[in-house]
């Protein structure tokens, strides 16, 4: 029990100097509390309030933490309390009940020490454990020593999982793998900042972990290096992107490797080297081929100022998100790759992965699977003309008093009657200048009647068509019935317009299938949404809303006006991109010359010569001449030719062969592209002939442990799984998903609580907190802010407290050293040495980061009151624990101990389970419900044990001496209640 609560009371974030403001945990946001809960106010003369309950107590004053305390205890029965002073006049209290814990940071003027937590009644207060003399760690020279070690000794090289014998044979490895992978960083000009090692840290300790659990590991890294902020940069200075990508990299790999992680970096690989682009090249082909990659006039966000075209995010108000300048919607011949055609496959495909929950929703609704009914309505006077749409609620069919169209809907001109076509073309030409997100987002309802009709398919009536901007051209049909009575949207429509209402559905009654004729059971001021029975539909009237589906849905089948139809919200990916920084489309397209024109006497890379490029008969590059390579260019600004700059590379653009002309397709890539794949080409990074090998893939995929951010919970993952299982269809992998578990780190905000940026300056350089305090440091720092996943603030003068621990530690095995192995393990130690060993295995399989490290300080705290004499073998078994949260520091100590060889491999501690169990328990014992007194007895002492201990407790005794007991409530381990006649 001891030792689970000094571990409680060891799990603080340390406190700034005189009363930092402290950080909620991560269910509760950043600071304070929600509801009932309970929050932290930081008052300008220092104090922290406590709000809990919303009562509020000033926590400088004696007297109010005396209230608090009075409150917390009595709300929580059964709630164990610690505190645990921070060495400058902050106090931090812990509340644990059932495994959730809660801190406060007090001020006051008690003086205490770190320390091991001792229980007294009901509270637990820390008391002071003497510490030697210490001599500080000497971070910089260490982590150099030991950086240059395991660079001259790859000592992070992949293993081979397949190994020729000398008479040909394979020999396969017998042990486990682990292919860990971090989201590889796009390398920014600015550099990292300490919220970006966090997740590699993560994936960094797993790595090391496992490799001393005797698994074979895979831990590369790369660089996402095509990207917009190069190629602006570019524009602006006039530096080729190729040049600011590469000082980008260095820095970025300089900074990766000054943190220590353990990265094959014969693995490196950047998603702009010609080799790589070569099989990013390859995999566009083999899309191609299947008929996954097409051309697709689509409507875009284009901005001439910008000369792109932009994401719905990316316009607001009609307006470019960056410069405010004017975008106009137009089609665009664009690049689609059709991700649709595996929608299903998507969905299916998240069954049984290791994800978390949020973004398995975020997935599935991004993919938008929806079942119903597709229906056909005719145009009326236009026979051949038909407006298709999509419904779920194919009951309601009844109740449909309109159509809405798109305003881009290639039916608008053709329905749209005379004495209505300049308003319903102004309405167009206004829809145009706004982003299919800025539509949905309007809560303003908009549109205009077309004058056109459409015929109802069951009850031959005619149906009025309008157009509106919040149906999409792009979702959908681009068309839906409207049915007001039972669609909130539909019904704030209608009740602008004045148009009808016709209720179709009612409530049951009583739970039957039976309702009025005329709906007067329905409200009439608001939408009727829920499911129930069918009112006013004729033969359908009566039928259970399931029901009716059904048979309405055959119904339109029978007759030919539909049926029942599967769609996804999920959209084609629109893959091309109108820059220069990106990988170019293996794609040319022949030129065509007027009649008469010879094709050997013109040049259209230098004739202003008339020419049509036919890109309706798109030709793919051979894989022979793959890779293909951007041309060289002073000039890459985008221009507001929609073709893109590389139009204006005509010397690259046009090229001749066997007497004809032809053209290079000028749109580049997207970012994503190269993200799509890295996985793979980690595996075989300098392969020649393929992209990746098939035994190579056999031996590392899927990947095991994927680590990154939230933010790409839903398009990097997405389409990288579309091209894994595309390949797979191929027969490229065996395996159809590739990432087998997820892992999203929490986002590190800036002290100010804010998201770290230049514009804020709450930027924090890793380098500076390694100059001052070591690359380990700054690893435990973000391992023990909290948990992994939750999004927690950076205060830099918190690191102090781990630097604290690092020198503990430090000083603790120069203790072992110096007594020469003379110490042995007394019981005590040896019981906290196992039940460590056994939480920080547990805790790092779990990626409970913060709280391995908590029990692992307890221990230092442990081994340090020892006065010199520290075993040797807890000192080592430390080591090993703390070795893959600080590399440096337990490599160090791993030779001080006297081991020549890296630990990196060394095996993992093992743990006694007997060992983690306590013998004993303490418990306390209570007279007619009145606590009394405490007992330490047996962990396995039976009632009448319990009751020979408190009977030699004499405020027990002198309470039942003399009295009847009329009854003994027993709860092994918890309570004893003695109740005694009055």
């Amino acid at each position: 029990m001891r030792f689970i609560l000094a571990v409680a009371s060891m799990m603080i974030v340390f406190a700034a100097q005189n009363a930092a403001a402290f950080r909620a945990p991560a269910a509760r946001g950043i600071v304070g509390g929600s509801g009932g809960g309970s929050g932290h106010l930081l008052r300008a003369n220092g104090a922290i309030m406590r709000s809990h309950r919303h009562r509020h107590y000033d926590l400088r004053s004696s007297t109010s933490m005396a209230a608090y305390s009075n409150h917390a205890n009595s709300a929580r029965d059964g709630a164990a309390t610690s505190a645990i002073n921070l060495g400058n006049g902050n106090i931090v209290h812990q509340h644990r009940r059932r495994g959730w814990q809660r801190q406060i940071i007090t001020s006051t003027r008690l003086h205490m020490s770190e320390t091991t937590i001792q229980e007294e009644s009901s509270t637990t207060t820390a008391t002071a454990t003497a510490t030697t003399s210490s001599t500080s760690y000497p971070f910089a020279t260490v982590e150099a020593k030991w950086q240059a070690y395991w660079k001259e000794h790859r000592t992070f090289a992949t293993p081979s999982r397949r190994i020729t014998n000398e008479d040909g044979t394979i020999t396969r490895s017998t042990k486990k793998k682990k292919y860990v992978l971090d989201m590889f960083p796009y390398p920014s000009g600015a550099g990292l900042h300490v919220g970006h090692p966090e997740g590699y840290t993560a994936s960094d300790v797993m790595a090391r972990y496992w490799r001393m659990t005797s698994h074979d590991v895979l831990h590369p890294i790369g660089w996402d290096s095509f990207g917009l902020p190069a190629e602006q940069f570019a524009i602006n200075t006039g530096t080729h992107p190729e040049v600011t990508t590469i000082k980008n990299i260095n820095n970025f790999r300089r900074q990766l490797q000054m943190l220590g992680f353990s990265y094959d970096w014969d693995k490196e690989l950047a998603t702009t080297d010609i080799n790589y682009v070569k099989w990013t090249q390859w995999i566009f082909l083999k899309l191609y081929e299947r008929g996954l990659a097409m051309q697709s006039s689509v409507n875009v966000n284009w901005c001439p100022a910008l000369g792109t075209v932009l994401a719905n995010e990316e316009v607001i108000n009609g307006l470019s998100e960056r410069g405010d300048h004017p975008v106009v919607r137009m089609p665009l011949r664009q690049w689609v790759l059709k991700i649709t055609e595996y929608a299903d496959r998507l969905q299916k495909g998240l069954e049984g992965l290791d994800w978390p929950a949020g973004t398995m929703v975020a997935q599935e609704q991004w993919i938008g699977k929806s079942e119903g009914t597709e229906i056909d309505f005719m145009v009326d006077g236009l026979e051949d003309k038909k407006v298709t749409v999509f419904t779920t609620r194919a009951d309601t069919l009844f109740g449909v008093t309109y159509l809405t169209l798109a305003p881009e809907h290639p039916l608008v001109s053709l329905v749209t009657t005379p004495d209505q076509k300049t308003e319903v073309d102004s309405y167009v030409t206004t829809t145009a200048s706004r982003s299919d997100l800025d539509r949905t987002a309007s809560k303003e309802k908009t549109g205009v009647f077309t004058g056109g009709y459409a015929i109802h398919p069951l009850t031959n009536e005619k149906v009025p068509i309008w157009i509106s901007d919040y149906v999409l051209g792009s979702y959908g049909t681009g068309a839906v019935m409207a049915v007001p009575a039972h669609d909130e949207r539909d019904f704030e429509f209608a009740s602008k317009f004045g148009l009808d209402v016709k209720w179709v559905v009612g409530p049951a009654v009583d739970g039957s299938t039976g309702t009025s004729d005329n709906g007067e059971e329905t409200p009439t001021d608001v939408a009727f949404t829920d499911y129930g029975v069918n009112i006013n539909s004729g033969e359908y009237d009566g039928m259970t809303t399931i029901d009716a589906k059904k048979a309405i849905t055959n119904k339109l089948k029978e007759i030919s006006s539909g049926g029942p139809k599967i769609t996804y919200k999920l959209r084609d990916w629109v893959f091309s991109r109108q820059r220069y920084w990106g990988e170019p489309i293996p794609i040319y397209f022949p030129v065509d010359f007027p009649e008469g024109v010879n094709a050997m006497d013109v040049d259209p890379k230098v004739d202003e010569c008339e020419h049509t490029i036919r890109y309706d008969l798109p030709i793919p590059v051979a894989e022979s001449e793959l890779p293909l390579v951007l041309p060289e260019m002073e000039d890459f600004s985008p221009g507001d030719d929609p073709a893109g700059c590389l139009a204006r590379a005509k010397s690259w653009r046009y090229f001749q062969r066997d007497g004809k002309w032809f053209a290079r397709e000028t749109n580049t890539m997207p970012q994503w592209a190269g993200s799509c794949w890295y996985y793979f080409r980690f595996l075989d990074p300098k392969n020649d002939d393929m992209a990746f090998s098939p035994e190579l893939d056999e031996d590392w995929m899927p990947v095991d442990l994927y680590v990154g951010g939230a933010e790409h919970a839903v398009l990097h993952l997405l389409y990288a799984r579309f091209w894994h299982q595309v390949l797979y269809d191929l027969g490229y992998t065996k395996h159809p998903e590739p990432f087998q578990k997820l892992v999203h780190q929490g986002m590190i905000l800036g002290s100010d609580g804010e998201k770290m940026s230049k514009s804020r300056g709450n930027v924090v350089n890793p380098d500076d907190v390694v100059d001052a305090h070591g690359a380990d440091a700054l690893r435990l720092y973000e391992m023990f802010m909290g948990p992994l996943e939750a999004v927690k603030p950076w205060q830099t003068s918190q690191v102090a407290g781990v630097v604290r621990f690092q020198n503990k530690l430090y000083n603790v095995v120069q203790s072992a050293v110096q007594n020469g192995g003379a110490a042995e393990l007394d019981d005590e130690t040896t019981k906290i040495l196992h039940k460590t060993m056994k939480k920080v295995t547990e805790d790092i399989n779990s990626m409970s980061f913060n709280t391995a490290i908590s029990a692992m300080m307890v221990l230092t705290n442990h081994l340090t009151s020892l006065k010199g004499q520290v075993p040797k073998e807890a000192a080592e078994k430390l080591v090993l624990m703390v070795s893959p949260f600080a590399p440096h520091l337990g490599e160090e100590c791993w030779n001080l101990l006297g081991h020549t060889e890296s630990l990196a491999y060394h095996p993992w501690v093992e743990y006694d389970e007997a060992l983690c169990v306590d013998n004993t328990v303490k418990m306390g014992v209570q007279v007619n419900g009145k606590k009394r007194g405490e007992i330490e007895i047996p962990t396995d002492a039976d009632q009448d044990g319990a009751m020979d201990a408190a009977m030699k407790v004499q405020s027990v005794s002198a309470q039942v001496d003399g009295n009847d007991i009329k009854k003994v409530i027993y709860v092994p381990g918890r309570i004893l209640n003695i109740i005694v006649a009055k």
